[in-house]
């Protein structure tokens, strides 16, 4: 998968600190208990081979073009002073120049049918903040908070620092889904703020994690040890994908690792989905992951899941 890089840091500090972000989901019920609102945080130090967002590996913002959505108008076309976008008009839909594109984003207003989207924006503490805090009623009937994800919350560690102690001081409960791909430092200061970690392990061979993800997992199982021992909430969510790591060896190193991190709160395997596929002509992406891995069966899924208890597995789901 391709995309171009960005370097991004901090504004400023307190509630007006920006980070970039791609997305806030509210009523998430899939990202840490209860109902959350979960916010995307763009950049990622992997590449995983199955990303589910590949919008989010670079802090670069990527314009996203529906052609289905297109009237013809001709308005992007008048709008981009750097000549990337052609067409639009006489009943043709737009063509996007990538190359050509610095994502600027003045073709986006004056789409009307909201074919064109900037993905990827900055946005201050103070502003996410308020958007969370619309839902604290929903959190507090039902156990929710507030869930960094991405990307990787690591790769923005201020703003990922400040956005969690926003939210404490706000008295929301905290969850950061990561890869634990990072230094431990990172880890170990946002470890004081954060009730539950959604640690990604997606493999355990470190051979394979590399051709996989594109780096060793030495360092990400190193940092679950350490989470670990400081006494860290931490649920090992590993992602399946059907001819890449579903062998018996991978489920049974899985378990091995849960016996050694005893006070896990359990382990849960993600089915792999691949609507992410739908996303990449939008954002002008590609990938060279097969068509041919589907997501697997729910009887595949229960086989695993009960490999997993079999070895004492405290399996969530």
């Amino acid at each position: 998968m391709s995309a171009r890089g960005l370097h991004l840091t901090p504004d400023t500090a307190g509630g007006r600190m920006k980070g970039r972000i791609f997305d806030i989901q509210r009523f998430s019920i899939h990202d840490g208990p209860g109902i959350r609102t979960t916010v995307f945080l763009k950049g990622c130090p992997l590449r995983c081979l199955w990303c589910g967002n590949p919008e989010s590996l670079t802090l670069e913002p990527l314009l996203s073009y529906m052609p289905d959505r297109c009237i013809a108008c001709g308005e992007c076309e008048r709008a981009c002073r750097f000549e990337a976008v052609s067409g639009g008009t006489a009943g043709a839909t737009a063509a996007i120049d990538r190359k050509a594109c610095t994502v600027c984003g003045e073709c986006v207003p004056v789409c009307d049918p909201k074919a064109l989207e900037r993905v990827g924006r900055d946005a201050t503490i103070g502003e996410v903040m308020a958007l969370v805090e619309r839902d604290r009623d929903y959190y507090a009937s039902s156990g929710g908070g507030i869930t960094l994800s991405g990307g990787d919350p690591v790769f923005q560690p201020d703003f990922a620092a400040a956005l969690l102690e926003a939210a404490r001081s706000a008295r929301l409960h905290t969850c950061v889904q990561t890869s634990g791909h990072a230094p431990w430092g990172v880890l170990a200061r946002l470890a004081p703020l954060t009730d539950l970690w959604l640690y990604d392990f997606k493999e355990t061979d470190p051979v394979l994690h590399k051709r996989f993800v594109g780096e060793s997992n030495e360092t990400i199982v190193d940092n679950l040890r350490r989470l670990h021992g400081t006494g860290a909430r931490i649920l090992l969510r590993c992602p399946m994908i059907p001819g890449h790591n579903d062998r018996d060896a991978h489920l049974d190193g899985i378990a091995a690792l849960a016996r050694e991190l005893p006070n896990l709160v359990g382990v849960e395997l993600l089915p792999y989905y691949d609507l992410w596929r739908a996303k990449l002509p939008r954002l002008g992406l590609s990938t060279t992951f097969p068509e041919t891995v589907k997501p697997p069966s729910r009887e595949t899924m229960k086989a695993w899941n009960e490999r997993l208890r079999r070895q004492a597995v405290k399996v969530q789901g």
